[in-house]
């Protein structure tokens, strides 16, 4: 079957401007087309699939309705825009989604003027687009700013406190809630459509507006009544009780996926004077593509797949996945100490967590996307004697950082924080790269960081955290499969602030955390066939310091490099702190630190994106070459050239 499937219509759409030149019976083949053409695209790339087909209609349905760009149209989360840049002048190059050089898998401000704010973590919609919609009030411009809401993103606070605000955008606000797992509505039909097209019609507004002033002009017992009775009524009907009560029109719920219902309401909230609206849309993710239909978690975020099977690419049999590691060996820590439970934050099998809530579903809670409540919930835990591990992405754990501060380190409370997608993360690109927990948990007085070399050191960290009870703990690990090693049978429960020398040398020492280790013993060879004897560390603490084997490495060879996947103010930060404390540095020390590079790097395979930072094997050598020629007496003839 060929990867470019026939689209006739499709062919003649480019822009939101072609596509408002079509009669509104055309619509119908044209998300179909659109629906085929996203399948096949991400069939070739991989990617978020079942989000993004769930909106083909309402795509369809605002670019339609809505004067986009002018408009401001805020995806949230960012993995449903698939379809949207395809009818945003990117069908071209839809399929280099999430490949080095191609389109990013979120919105992007720098990729499209139709990408007005970038989208990769969820509940930012509404807080962005009502920033849109009092900038152009302020300014007397035209312009919504219009938010599509969904995915789970509708459980995180920030999208509740937007909406508390949102009042002083007056009709410029229109907030679409994309319901797709009828977490609110029950299935909807033809009475809810035919009720949500008269409630947001001008003549119902209208009518609805003359009631209110006449309403006011009577006695306040009576303006109230007549207010509640509005409410009580259109919220019996549809459901938007709480909405109302944070300051918006309520309109649906309607079904998204029908065309028919979809235009004629978002004509009238396009058109009313009455505002800030709502509109309810209940969809289904991987709508139109059986498969996704049927497997709606197994086709959110897919590998590359076969189009008419399904199928998605396995990858060869190899090492375990680290979340897999962690979220076993967390299975065992519970099956001893019954006081261990597990948070994630709307990420259960990415976390490794699935198995755990299926072995211990009692102690095993999945807070939604809810970083800050999920923290603070785990130090709540923790003051009353459980002990809670907190297991979020590292780009996710950013989101709670005050939390993280004032409600565990302060009050010192033993929270565990298992730290997945530590490091660069290839396709997901700068938004979930992992890039700076070190440095915001190692600044923090009473906590212990710790990253993981290897699977085997995964197992080693996951179990001294759960016996840890003395402050908070974290231990980060990368995305992906381990390197390969046997895992023991029994874990080890390692000393806190204490690393490891994997290689011994003379001139060269390589201080290496995380797993970047592999690339430093790949160095270390490299280094010795240029005749520089190399030491290689595995510090495994970026807090507490080893800070006896530090010494001893940085006063016994000529040149230490640290080597971190974190950004800077990380573990090179707190060597060279030490360093320069100690007056380690006054002797002549040549002291180098490697860490990520002050950029926020776009999507790439990790390999390449680690290379272009200059952290692997050659990164290493080049920098250690080029520290010792800057005293070049000391270095060998055959590492000159």
């Amino acid at each position: 079957m060929s990867d470019t499937p026939a689209t006739p219509l499709l062919d003649t759409v480019s822009t939101p401007a072609d596509l408002r030149t079509l009669k509104p019976e055309q619509l119908r083949q044209l998300a179909d087309e659109l629906r085929t053409e996203t399948i096949a695209a991400v069939g070739m790339t991989g990617g978020h699939l079942g989000s993004g087909l769930g909106v083909v209609e309402l795509t369809t349905a605002i670019h339609y309705v809505f004067d986009t760009p002018r408009d401001r149209l805020v995806w949230d989360v960012g993995h449903q825009c698939y379809p949207h840049k395809i009818l945003t002048g990117r069908r071209d190059r839809i399929r280099t989604l999430r490949q080095g050089g191609g389109l990013s898998g979120f919105t992007k401000r720098s990729e499209s003027e139709y990408d007005p704010f970038g989208a990769a973590h969820s509940s930012t919609s509404i807080s962005a687009a009502l920033g849109f919609a009092i900038a152009n009030k302020l300014a007397g411009t035209p312009g919504k700013g219009i938010a599509v809401i969904g995915d789970g993103a509708m459980s995180a606070g920030m999208a509740y406190e937007a909406m508390n605000n949102a009042e002083q955008a007056g009709n410029r606000l229109v907030v679409i809630l994309n319901d797709n797992d009828m977490s609110i509505a029950p299935p909807v039909g033809g009475l809810s459509a035919y009720l949500s097209r008269i409630v947001s019609s001008r003549e119902f507004l209208g009518l609805r507006e003359l009631m209110k002033k006449f309403a006011r002009k009577l006695p306040r017992p009576f303006h109230t009544a007549a207010r509640k009775t509005d409410e009580f009524a259109r919220g019996m009907t549809m459901g938007g009780t709480l909405f109302e009560e944070l300051g918006f029109y309520y309109v649906g719920p309607i079904d998204g996926h029908n065309l028919d219902h979809l235009i004629p309401v978002l004509e009238n909230v396009r058109d009313a004077e009455e505002g800030p609206i709502l509109v309810h849309v209940v969809t289904k993710k991987g709508k139109g593509y059986g498969p996704a239909e049927a497997a709606a978690d197994k086709y959110h975020g897919v590998q590359k797949f076969d189009v008419i099977t399904g199928a998605q690419a396995k990858a060869p049999p190899g090492p375990p996945q680290y979340q897999n590691v962690f979220g076993q060996q967390l299975a065992k820590e519970a099956e001893r100490d019954p006081t261990i439970c597990a948070i994630t934050a709307a990420m259960p099998s990415g976390t490794g967590l699935d198995k755990f809530a299926q072995a211990f579903p009692d102690r095993c809670f999945d807070v939604g996307i809810a970083e800050q409540h999920a923290v603070t919930f785990a130090a709540g835990l923790a003051a009353q004697g459980m002990r809670p591990f907190c297991a979020i992405y590292s780009t996710f754990l950013q989101r709670a950082y005050d939390q993280v501060v004032h409600d565990v380190a302060i009050q010192n409370l033993p929270v565990r924080f298992a730290i997945d997608r530590a490091g660069l993360v290839g396709a997901d690109g700068a938004t979930h790269a992992g890039s700076f927990d070190v440095t915001y948990l190692a600044t923090l007085p009473n906590f212990v960081v710790m990253a993981a070399a290897d699977e085997a050191e995964l197992l080693h960290m996951t179990h001294t955290c759960a016996l840890h009870d003395s402050g908070p703990i974290a231990v980060r690990y990368p995305r992906g499969a381990g390197i390969g090693i046997d895992l023991p049978e029994q874990p080890q429960r390692l000393e806190i602030g204490k690393g490891r020398v994997v290689r011994e040398g003379k001139t060269v020492a390589i201080l290496s955390l995380g797993t970047r280790l592999e690339e430093a013993l790949k160095a270390a060879e490299q280094l010795e066939a240029k005749g520089l004897s190399t030491t290689v560390a595995d510090l495994r603490f970026a807090k507490p310091l080893d800070e006896a084997l530090i010494r001893r490495l940085l006063t016994t060879h000529e040149v230490a490099v640290t080597i971190e996947e974190g950004a800077v103010g990380g573990l090179g930060a707190h060597v060279l702190t030490l360093a320069s404390d100690e007056g380690l540095i006054d002797g002549g020390l040549k002291l180098r630190t490697m860490r990520l590079p002050d950029t926020f790097q776009d999507q790439d395979k990790p390999e390449v994106q680690y290379a272009a930072a200059g952290l692997d094997a050659d990164g290493i050598v080049t920098t250690v070459l080029t520290t010792l020629r800057h005293n070049s007496a000391t270095v060998p003839e055959g590492a000159r050239a």
